[in-house]
């Protein structure tokens, strides 16, 4: 079977498979440069993809243990997901361009397709999922990069799950995606593994013990919004640009308000359409007394 015909049939046979794609692709670079994040994060996330989809298939696995698995956490609207996508395809252009391989396959899942009405149908859907889909990808010998997003959909905290009315299915599900991630940590050694979570302590411990990488996405600093800002104002190239202290006061009041990453660009979107027509016709007329509004107005 082709490699094109392989990825169709996982995208349509598989439950819980939402997307088979071929990286890199330039009109996903924004996803990787845009999202503002602190120093280090992106260059640890970038060498450990670079560790797993090349290095590590000639290293033990006894003498340096390593799932392929990273687990980006913290609270909605940090830019989780999006950086995901970004390091897959930017894994995918440096291997590229070095040329260790022609391209990286990404796969996303969705955990809340997984069948789970009748008793063991999520086990059975999660241990096809791990020991099937996945490594009849990674079998074609192209670096596969999963991302598991909302993973503790599918890794649920068994203590959790006991003193609450889930069913036991809930157990032989999360036993399942234990069982499958160390099949493809000894299996398939060009897979990592990306989840995210916005409730680390709904995952199961297990799972995060054999997380090779934790990050942690918090709110952003003063800095890191004014950088956003910044970055989202210049989509509209303003006719009289903002003054760096005047957005820098204002990046402070959005850290003072506790505002996430992904309301700091949407400020500037809800100043463009809280007053009239024209403005909104007219981005590039935006000012700083109506960015001010619009905080003032939340």
């Amino acid at each position: 079977m082709s490699g094109d015909a392989l990825e169709l049939s996982a995208a349509n046979r598989y439950p819980g498979v939402s997307s088979v794609t071929s990286l890199p692709n330039p009109e996903w670079r924004p996803q990787w440069d845009r999202i503002v994040v602190p120093d280090g994060v992106k260059s640890r996330l970038l060498n450990f993809a670079l560790f797993c989809l090349s290095a590590r298939q000639k290293i033990s696995t006894v003498g340096l243990p390593s799932h392929g698995l990273a687990v980006l956490t913290g609270p909605p609207g940090t830019g989780k997901t999006t950086l995901a996508y970004g390091l897959a395809n930017r894994a995918a252009e440096e291997l590229v361009a070095r040329e260790i391989s022609d391209r990286v396959i990404f796969v996303v899942i969705d955990p809340h397709a997984l069948p789970s009405e009748m008793l063991g149908g999520s086990q059975r859907a999660a241990a096809q999922l791990f020991e099937r889909a996945i490594p009849d990808l990674a079998e074609e010998g192209s670096p596969v990069v999963v991302l598991l997003d909302e993973v503790e959909a599918l890794a649920v905290n068994r203590r959790q799950a006991s003193a609450g009315a889930n069913p036991i299915d809930v157990h032989r599900a999360t036993q399942a995606v234990l069982t499958g991630v160390d099949s493809l940590a000894r299996e398939s050694r060009n897979v990592l593994l990306l989840g995210t979570t916005n409730y680390t302590e709904m995952i199961d411990d297990a799972l995060l013990s054999r997380a090779d990488v934790v990050e942690h996405m918090g709110r952003p600093s003063a800095d890191a919004a004014y950088e956003m800002l910044v970055d989202s104002l210049a989509e509209l190239s303003l006719a009289e640009p903002i003054e760096s202290a005047v957005l820098r006061e204002i990046a402070e009041e959005c850290v003072r308000r506790q505002t996430d990453a992904r309301q700091v660009r949407k400020l500037v979107l809800r100043a463009l359409i809280r007053g009239d027509a024209e403005l909104a016709l007219s981005p590039s007329a935006l000012t700083a007394q109506h960015l001010r509004l619009a905080l003032d107005q939340e």
